[in-house]
């Protein structure tokens, strides 16, 4: 049991940092929040993701280049260039580090207004720090893990991010249904989103790009929009008017 509340505490709570701070924040700029409000969810990303912390600087350059080129040749992760997903990912990897390292040049529009604290990208990033995480679920399988087939469970502890990547840059641009006809292969994955935290209404999100709720017909409940509105009533961010068609 343990084990089992330990697993989807670290999923959820790893798809909320990447869903509402490195996607719909510093990719979208859906709401705006102060600098104090910023570097507490930089702290909380990294609490949440743990080993497989994601710079918000470059998960948002990223995602920039996504909408714009998506199913391109510039696409950082378009299944239709890669032969597989973990090619794609690989792929995703490389470009991911060297953004990170400044050796890609980026065009200004896709940095503007990006988060950029220094010191949590350092420490995110830090082997230290992702080894030490790792020791951390080890440890915690060690005295709770009741089965053999649990440990089998701490490989997606530790790359929890580009797991939640992987399945939506994958599988959304292949499997589902689609509300809008776009240029790209951008699907809505599950026509309930009990399991991506309203990731998974990817045509939509490609469709309305700075829409802060994912969902559109009636039975796509974004889970992650309620939690937003009642952040924005408690003044913790202020959310954007009028901003469906904005992606950055």
């Amino acid at each position: 049991m343990a084990v089992s509340i330990f697993f989807v505490s670290h999923w959820y709570l790893s798809l909320f940092a990447q869903t509402f701070f490195l996607h719909r924040y510093a990719s979208h700029q859906m709401f705006t929040m102060s600098k104090f409000w910023e570097k507490f969810f930089y702290v909380i990303t990294w609490l949440f993701q743990g080993s497989s912390f994601l710079s918000p600087y470059v998960y948002g350059i990223l995602h920039r280049l996504h909408h714009a080129y998506a199913d391109t040749e510039q696409d950082p992760h378009s299944p239709k260039y890669s032969e597989n997903l973990f090619v794609m990912m690989w792929k995703t990897k490389n470009i991911y580090n060297s953004i990170l390292k400044g050796k890609e040049q980026i065009e200004e529009r896709f940095k503007r207004n990006i988060p950029h604290w220094g010191f949590m990208e350092r420490l995110g990033d830090n082997w230290l720090s992702r080894i030490g995480w790792g020791v951390a679920y080890v440890i915690f399988y060690v005295f709770f893990a009741t089965e053999w087939w649990m440990y089998l469970l701490l490989p997606i502890h530790f790359i929890m991010g580009p797991v939640h990547g992987a399945i939506i840059n994958w599988f959304a641009h292949k499997f589902g249904y689609t509300n809008f006809k776009l240029k790209d292969t951008a699907k809505n994955l599950l026509p309930f989103d009990f399991l991506m935290f309203g990731e998974s209404y990817h045509n939509n999100h490609h469709k309305f790009g700075g829409r802060a709720n994912f969902g559109i017909r009636w039975h796509e409940f974004d889970p992650a929009y309620p939690i937003i509105l009642l952040m924005n009533k408690l003044r913790i961010i202020r959310l954007k008017k009028n901003n469906d068609a904005n992606y950055m």
